[in-house]
């Protein structure tokens, strides 16, 4: 996924946010700090399956949490920040899923503090959260739940994308949003489709939050005054991490999940991205 742009470039430090090539997850350079992001982790999914739709899988919880572990050894950063849905529960969890979510935060909070943005499968992660106990002597490695409107760290800025994000964390260079599972739906070689987990990433169209928020704001303009950027900020609509987890086929009719998807997304100049980092074009066109 290129990201050379002047609107997500640190001279110094290189991209804002820089997705890993071949997993859905990214690398964000926060401040003085740089953070590991994934989306939708969707913890006990599994059981979710069972009792919504009859299905019966085996747990795949210890791949799910061995998987994450490996990218924090492969790429040492200062924190992990999960854009919403770390269980996939919409209440408390409960049983599995907090069993996992529980053995998860104590293997991530050894290595460093978590940030979870709140989504809508999040209503009750602090019941789960406030009794994790790690081996850790980092009293600064803790989890963090954010509003469900976001939170701006640096020039970046985080919202799961289930409910509108905050004016403030729009104030940001490079917007990422989780909620939504974007796949592509493909041509195979035999001549059906399959689908595919997928990034999204285009500039920042304001209507929506004008109609939304009532906040006026211009984009290339030479003055550098409040509520005024000198270009848009980048839209990076993440893959869920949990493979079972299904998603939106964003190159067919299907509607987007998110209030403000895709009309936040500028029209035909927001594209799509394999895993592996290939440049498909406008997703609608794929």
């Amino acid at each position: 996924m290129p990201t050379d742009t002047d609107t997500d470039t640190d001279v110094a430090t290189g991209p804002l946010v820089e997705p890993l090539p071949s997993v859905p997850a990214a690398i964000a350079r926060i401040e003085t700090e740089t953070a590991l992001v994934i989306a939708d982790y969707h913890a006990g999914i599994e059981i979710g399956l069972r009792y919504e739709r009859g299905v019966e899988l085996d747990s795949n919880a210890e791949d799910r949490r061995r998987r994450l572990l490996e990218l924090l050894t492969q790429h040492p950063v200062d924190r992990l920040i999960i854009l919403g849905d770390a269980g996939h529960r919409i209440g408390n969890p409960a049983d599995e899923e907090a069993q996992e979510l529980i053995s998860l935060f104590k293997c991530v909070l050894n290595r460093v503090p978590i940030t979870v943005v709140r989504g809508n499968h999040d209503a009750g992660i602090e019941s789960v959260a406030t009794t994790v106990e790690t081996d850790s002597t980092q009293i600064e490695h803790t989890i963090n739940v954010t509003d469900a409107s976001g939170i701006k760290c640096g020039h970046v800025g985080f919202v799961h994308g289930h409910s509108w994000p905050d004016e403030t964390v729009l104030d940001c260079d490079v917007l990422c949003v989780g909620h939504e599972h974007p796949q592509l739906r493909v041509a195979d070689h035999v001549g059906g489709s399959q689908q595919t987990r997928a990034w999204l990433r285009g500039p920042l169209d304001w209507t929506p939050f004008k109609n939304k928020l009532g906040i006026e704001r211009s984009f290339d303009s030479p003055d550098n005054t409040q509520n005024v950027n000198r270009d848009p900020p980048d839209v990076i609509l993440f893959p869920a991490f949990n493979e079972r987890s299904g998603g939106t086929q964003v190159n067919t009719d299907e509607g987007f999940l998110s209030p403000f998807l895709p009309a936040a997304f500028e029209k035909n100049h927001t594209d799509a991205y394999l895993l592996d980092g290939t440049r498909l074009g406008p997703y609608q066109s794929v």
